[in-house]
């Protein structure tokens, strides 16, 4: 269940960054730059915020 979420926030994210970017700011790709890199580092280092965010809020695996 955590996975789905933490995937679901990601993709919104990056959604919404690439949307404000198109028709707010260029700068908000940078947003975009965030997300994409603590993906990566999730994968290598298997820790990421988000999933211990989600476990303090009680939402199980």
């Amino acid at each position: 269940m955590k996975n789905r979420i933490v995937r679901g926030i990601a993709g919104s994210f990056i959604l919404i960054s690439l949307i404000l970017a198109i028709y707010v700011n260029r700068n908000w790709c940078w947003f975009t730059v965030f997300v994409g890199a603590n993906l990566l580092q999730s994968s290598l280092t298997k820790w990421c915020l988000m999933d211990t965010i989600l476990g303090k809020f009680g939402v199980k695996d």
